[in-house]
């Protein structure tokens, strides 16, 4: 049973990393964007009660949004463990799921931070460009594709979202910084904590991230 969380700001590689965890380990990463379109496109009650926020442009309150996790938690795939990406997102959340783990009798067994500097996660996120039919991600200077505005998997057209240009990116990292930023130390002090330099290239930091975990 392996239960870790990823911890990174918008362009740290968290999601390059969570994806090759789940290839090694075959456990799931579960995001709360993936919850989130889920519960919305099936109509669950969860979902329901969340899409009523969202229609009114406010925030999904954190209780909501540990529930819905829980909830996801209790599906068949994540009995061998399972990595959580972008949640938490605050010190309420943290503190309310780590409530609910204790409740369940479980625990994390792994926090992985990613660090990386900020002008270095502008430069990632504003070069980032995503397949519009698969998803598959890449970037125009560091992972670019064979032939340029195509996906190397499906053939489908690679975009820019548009949350990627460099002033959102900005704005992002501005709000990872003052909302997400505190948990680096919040889990510091749990002893869960484990710092990596995410600059040092998608390979050999997914075998230090792979010695840690055993």
């Amino acid at each position: 049973m392996s239960r870790i969380m990823l911890l990174g700001a918008p362009g740290s590689g968290k999601g390059t990393q969570g994806e090759r965890i789940t290839e090694k380990y075959g456990i799931p990463s579960i995001s709360t964007g993936d919850i989130f379109r889920k519960n919305l496109k099936e109509g669950t009650p969860l979902g329901l009660k969340a899409k009523t926020y969202m229609d009114a442009g406010e925030l999904v309150p954190d209780e909501l949004v540990v529930d819905l996790v829980v909830d996801r938690l209790s599906a068949d795939d994540v009995k061998d463990g399972y990595i959580l990406d972008g949640f938490p997102r605050t010190i309420v959340q943290a503190e309310a799921f780590d409530k609910l783990l204790k409740e369940r009798s479980e625990a994390l067994d792994k926090v992985i931070y990613i660090e990386v500097p900020k002008d270095v996660l502008i430069d990632r996120i504003s070069g980032r460009r995503v397949c519009q039919a698969c998803g598959k991600t890449f970037h125009i200077m560091g992972f670019p594709p064979k032939q340029e505005g195509i996906c190397d998997v499906c053939g489908g057209e690679l975009i820019q979202r548009a949350d990627d240009n460099e002033a959102t990116a900005e704005n992002r990292i501005d709000v990872y910084n003052s909302q997400t930023a505190p948990l680096v130390d919040y889990y510091k002090d749990s002893g869960l904590l484990v710092t990596f330099d995410g600059t040092i290239g998608a390979d050999v930091l997914f075998d230090k991230i792979v010695s840690v975990l055993g």
